[in-house]
This record gives C-alpha cells, structure tokens and sequence, in this order.
C-alpha cells in the first residue's frame, strides 16, 4: 500500500503548516481603504456584487470570487451598491512558500488577482469559511487548530486550481443555488439553537457576517416566508409543547419562549391557533 514517508511536501518547499494570522474578519466595502501587507492575504466574496481596485486596475467582484492580493498588493473594496454593500471573508496567511513561488504568495497563471473557481471549488471554500465563522463564533478548546486545517484546505484548493488542470464542470446544482440552501440552513439551525433569545433580523444578519436585506431575499425564495415569521412559528410551536406539559404558567412559557410581554405572545398564539393559550392548555388538559 502506498504511503507517506519523512516530511516531503509535493506542493511546499516546507512542511505545509501557514500560520493563520487573522480571519473570519468580515469586511464591508463601506469600511475598507487603499492599502497593502506584507503577507497573502485572500478575500471571498460571501454575498452582493462590488468592484475592487487592485494595483490601480478595477475588477468586478459578485458571490463566490474569490480574490487573491499578494505581498505589496495595492487593494481596496468600492462600493456600488450601498444597500447592499459587497460582504468578504478575509484570512491573512504567513508562513506559506509554494513550489516556484515567491514565500508568501500565490502566483496566478494570467496576472488576474481575481480567481476563477469551478462550482465543486466554490461550494468547498464556502463550507470551509462557514466552519471557520462558526468556530471563531463560540470559541472552544483546540479552535486555532481547526481553523488553520479549514485555511489549509482553502489553500490546497486554490493551489490545485492554479497548477492543476481543472476538472470538465460536472452538470447539476450550481454553486449559487448551493451557496444560498446552505445559509438558510445555518439560520434555520441559529433560530432554533437560539429562539429563547432576542433576535432581530440585523441580529441574525450579525451572527451570519451577511446583510440584513440579502438574508431577507434567499430565506423567503427557499421556504416562502421571512427569517422573522419562521422564528415566531418555531416559538409558538415550543410554547404549544410545553401548554400541553402543564409546564409553568402562561408568563412563564412565555419568557421561555422569547416573549416579555405576555399579552404580545397570547395575541400571536391566538392567530396562529385560534385559541388563546390558557384556553389550549384547558383543553389539553382536560382531554387527558
């Protein structure tokens, strides 16, 4: 069986270990200005569409590019939609020195700092940078760690994109439709971790580094109603379990369920239901 032996790299002068020096550090255009590092650094374009300046030449940017700015780079975020403002998940990487290539950079075939991905690359790098927001979001034992071995993969990939010959696009899903199932996944999976708490939209837009408005659109085209509506039917639906239970008075489950003003909460169980809560719980109870 084939193996691995010593300490060899087929894409590394070194072993493949970059130092991850910032990330998830999502930025909004209206936040940036014209600068350079003397590290790679590697912008993905998370949601909206924008422009960026590189080197004094201006590229347009939309979901699922991804941008590479190599050490003395010039670059700069420019608006063109300001309700809407281009989102980015930005890492900045050292360490790193690829075959036939100058430390700390990534050198692309065509000159092009904007990178060319297929879907299959796309949907990988979105998961790896969604594992990355994740983890930095409730930081637990071991996180740098994971974090560095997401970067690395983005690396991997992106260096087999460059110096490999890229893969006929296989027909299916496309990395759009994918991108967008998979953040309303994650806000169905927040709303449901977190409904006992206030949230708001601009809350859930924090939580996802997205903007309130893009959130809005996808989550309505993939379940037919707002982020907020599909909240208040989780809650109520917790409320009904716990009216069924006899558990606590009608205040209580309630604030349990997100609710301070009581009466707010029987009004809106009453539209969903038509019944007020202690009306339900009578009757739950009494068909025991």
């Amino acid at each position: 069986m084939a193996g691995f032996s010593g300490n060899q790299s087929d894409i590394s002068y070194e072993d493949f270990h970059p130092s991850v020096l910032y990330c998830s550090r999502v930025r909004d255009a209206r936040l940036t200005y014209y600068h350079s590092h003397s590290i790679l650094e590697i912008a993905y374009i998370l949601s909206g569409k924008g422009q960026y300046l590189i080197d004094g030449v201006t590229y347009d940017v939309k979901q699922g590019d991804l941008l590479v700015c190599n050490p003395g780079v010039m670059h700069q975020s420019i608006i063109t939609n300001p309700t809407d403002p281009t989102l980015e998940f930005v890492a900045g990487i050292s360490d790193l020195h690829f075959l036939n290539m100058e430390p700390n950079s990534l050198r692309l075939p065509d000159g092009c700092p904007v990178l060319s991905l297929s879907n299959e690359v796309k949907r990988e790098i979105s998961r790896c940078c969604y594992e990355i927001i994740d983890e930095n979001m409730a930081p637990q034992s071991g996180r740098y760690y994971l974090v560095q071995a997401q970067m690395m993969k983005i690396l991997i990939l992106l260096y087999r994109s460059v110096v490999d010959k890229p893969k006929e696009e296989v027909v299916g899903v496309t990395f759009e439709s994918y991108s967008k199932s998979y953040v309303v996944q994650k806000i169905i999976q927040y709303l449901k971790a977190n409904y006992s708490q206030h949230i708001s939209l601009d809350g859930i837009a924090q939580n996802m580094y997205l903007s309130p408005v893009y959130i809005s659109k996808i989550f309505k085209e993939k379940t037919g109603d707002s982020p907020i509506n599909y909240l208040i039917q989780i809650r109520l639906a917790k409320a009904k379990e716990m009216l069924e239970e006899n558990r606590g008075s009608i205040r209580a489950i309630a604030a349990q369920v997100g609710y301070d003003d009581v009466y707010h909460f029987s009004k809106l169980f009453k539209k969903y239901y038509g019944v007020s809560p202690l009306y339900y719980r009578k009757a739950a109870i009494d068909t025991e």
